[in-house]
């Protein structure tokens, strides 16, 4: 019997916390698209849907939301030099460069590298 989760308690402390920082990120870009906000949110809610991947411990989970999550580094990086004094956007490039280096950690890196399918 194959059981989905949405949160795997028995992965590393930073899979973990990447999981549950994709999911918040996931939620806040829907809500974003609802209100009517540009594509570049969908990356987020891919991040989200890799972030599944990562908590039923699958490979293709881990790349898309590593992917998806350097993809938003990358355009937060560009609108905070478009807006540099905007604290909302020195925020979520704090965030992103949070998220990027919980997926990087060789603690991620190495569980995700012997464990996932």
């Amino acid at each position: 019997m194959s059981t989905q989760r949405w949160f795997n308690p028995q992965l590393p402390q930073m899979l973990q916390g990447a999981v549950l920082f994709s999911y918040v990120n996931a939620a806040f870009a829907v809500i974003a698209l609802l209100s009517g906000a540009s594509a570049i949110e969908m990356v987020i809610v891919l991040g989200g849907v890799g972030a599944f991947g990562i908590a039923n411990e699958r490979k293709w989970g881990y790349v898309l939301c590593l992917v998806a999550s350097i993809v938003f580094l990358v355009l937060q990086v560009m609108f905070f030099f478009i807006w540099p004094f905007v604290f909302s956007s020195m925020l979520s490039l704090l965030f992103s460069v949070f998220l990027v280096a919980l997926l990087l950690h060789p603690t991620s890196r190495s569980y995700q590298r012997i464990y996932f399918r």
